[in-house]
């Protein structure tokens, strides 16, 4: 097993993400020294004050002697964060960020790395609708899946460096995958991403209604309604990235997605309640799978009480 802790590992972004990383990794002692930087004052005071590991007021300082390097931040941040790290970076270092898209990571990334660096693109499946390093918690990553996407690279190091990743991450009580990049974004635009853009516009949507006021959507929300607002409160800058650095996967879709809403229009006009109970059926078959999987609770309120668990 390649070894392990870390010697020093440098997150940058001290967000939900890179301060629930921090804190994993102290409560693991998977790493002796903990770095962090925010381009937020604030945020970088905040988690000062929440002694979640040495935090720094600059790139470089962040990630010099580190042998891990980790981008927390949003995806349309990652290619000024590659520019601002590369000359900093130690010989053999591994680079990996938690990004939801992956094409553009490595496109953003890549390209500006020294060729000494091991860059290994991921992406935890893991987080809430809060944001900030007070919503942080070293649990976050248990029993969630971290996606590795790694680049065609043959050198014995890399993959060692591959290895290492994967042990860290499982040490960190995620399940790890291998995945080819491309293939990620178009199983995250279906899974996650165009969930998200459907509970922004719904939620949009539900405000603007002429015919209803906002207090009566607030009153009378049920329990639909009240899902799609807990995913529309999430990070819209970091949604706003996502969207921006995986449109031709999100766009494919949300064509496929308009298209069966279409068709389910059509049998409600037509009162074809035959197609209608074919289609939730199919849907509620989905859903037991996904529990059966182990991939969420049958608990009410889809076991989201305490995302914490």
């Amino acid at each position: 097993m390649p070894p392990l802790p870390f010697t020093r590992t440098a997150i940058i972004g001290a967000g939900l993400m890179g301060s629930s990383l921090a804190r994993a990794l102290a409560e693991t002692r998977q790493s002796a020294t903990v770095a962090l930087y925010d381009h937020s004052p604030e945020v970088r005071a905040q988690a000062m004050a929440l002694g979640l590991g040495e935090v720094t007021d600059s790139l470089a300082a962040t990630v010099t002697g580190a042998d891990l390097v980790v981008l927390a931040a949003p995806v349309g941040a990652f290619e000024a964060i590659a520019t601002g790290i590369a000359m900093h970076l130690a010989r053999g270092a591994i680079v990996t960020d938690m990004g939801s898209v992956k094409s553009a990571a490595i496109a953003a990334i890549a390209p500006h790395l020294p060729a000494n660096a091991l860059f290994i693109p991921a992406h935890p499946i893991a987080g809430t609708e809060q944001s900030g390093p007070e919503a942080g918690f070293a649990s976050l990553f248990h029993g969630r899946w971290q996606i590795l996407t790694p680049l065609e690279d043959p050198r014995p190091e890399y993959q060692a460096a591959i290895a290492r990743l994967a042990c860290l991450w499982e040490a960190l009580g995620s399940k790890v995958e291998i995945m080819d990049p491309r293939r990620h974004d178009l199983v995250l635009a279906i899974t996650s991403h165009l969930p998200h853009l459907i509970a922004f516009n719904i939620v949009a949507t539900a405000a603007d209604l002429e015919t209803v006021t906002d207090s009566e959507v607030v009153k009378y929300s049920a329990a639909g309604f009240r899902d799609f607002t807990r995913i529309a409160a999430s990070d819209p800058i970091m949604w706003r990235d996502v969207f921006l650095n995986n449109r031709e996967a999100v766009l494919e879709m949300l064509g496929r997605f308009n298209e069966d809403l279409a068709a389910l229009a059509r049998a409600i006009r037509w009162g074809d309640g035959e197609a209608l109970e074919q289609a939730f059926a199919r849907a509620r078959g989905v859903r037991r799978r996904i529990i059966e999987a182990g991939e969420d609770s049958p608990a009410p309120n889809f076991g989201r009480d305490r995302e914490k668990g």
